[in-house]
């Protein structure tokens, strides 16, 4: 096998990989992504034990028990872009040997869950509620700098989505990606389920309109419209396209669950988003022990 450079692969004087700081002792084999930094002790403070802690900028590592099951926490910031660091790394952790800086021989599987909040784009999807992605369909464009093929339910639903939404080639060609099935199986019970859309933005790319206009201003509304066979868009953010696509072409197992925090049909904001997140981390954590 090749050696990787050091310059393709860093890693810190201690040992850790370079963003997240983390060694892979110190990594748990089943993950939870969260955006926000500060909600990482939101998460970990329902661990029976913390046995890591670690940060280096945006990115924080709780690693610790929740009924028995070793889990990590860790904070990925906003955006795919963050994303795209986040998994290789996450990956490498696991499947690359920091010391002699090769691919390992046998390769490990990770359960990575993302703990998140979003916009329902169904007014039967209200606010205060929570969706299982049935998959990450991305218009960020991340996906597209690496190699990938989807299956031909992919592939049909996106050339059904890029024809029912008309959107234009110049802004991104999307991509989509499928759930973990056997994760997405627990999370039917108090979860709508549908398709996550991913935005390289919160603003324009959202349909928000403040001082600038908008090059598609009826997308958010194709959006809402768009159906192919059993499927719909339930909601979107800005993330789970990226752990979705990086995580398949990986090999882990990857499920976005997101807690509505606005409702963009009914234009509705929930009126207590904390509480309604800490729900979404309690109902969740004990499925995935339970489950796991």
């Amino acid at each position: 096998m090749s050696r990787i450079a050091e310059s393709e692969l860093i890693i810190n004087p201690r040992g850790a990989i370079y963003h997240l700081d983390v060694r892979p002792e110190e990594l748990a084999d089943t993950i939870i992504t969260v955006g926000d930094p500060d909600r990482v002790p939101v998460v970990s403070k329902y661990f029976d034990k913390i046995e890591y802690k670690c940060q280096h900028r945006e990115f924080i590592t709780h690693t610790g028990y929740y009924s028995g099951k070793r889990l990590s926490v860790v904070s990925t910031g906003i955006g795919t872009d963050n994303i795209d660091i986040v998994m290789n790394e996450l990956d490498a952790l696991v499947n690359i040997d920091l010391n002699t800086r090769e691919i390992k021989p046998e390769l490990k599987k990770l359960n990575i869950f993302r703990f998140g909040t979003s916009g329902s784009l169904q007014a039967d999807i209200p606010i205060d509620s929570f969706v299982a992605g049935t998959h990450g369909l991305g218009i960020d464009n991340l996906l597209n700098f690496y190699t990938h093929s989807g299956n031909e339910e992919e592939k049909q639903l996106l050339q059904s989505f890029i024809t029912q939404t008309q959107l234009n080639s110049s802004l991104s060609y999307p991509y989509i990606v499928g759930a973990s099935a056997s994760l997405l199986k627990n999370f039917a019970q108090g979860y709508h389920q549908g398709i996550t859309v991913t935005c390289p933005g919160f603003y324009g790319p959202q349909g928000r309109v403040l001082r600038l206009g908008l090059t598609n201003p009826g997308f958010i509304d194709r959006l809402t419209h768009f159906s192919f066979g059993q499927y719909r868009i339930a909601n979107f953010e800005m993330e789970t396209s990226a752990i979705y696509g990086l995580g398949s072409l990986l090999g882990h197992h990857c499920l976005s669950l997101n807690a509505i925090i606005a409702n963009r049909v009914t234009k509705e904001f929930s009126s207590d988003p904390l509480t309604l997140v800490d729900k979404l981390i309690q109902k969740s954590l004990n499925i995935i022990a339970e489950s796991l």
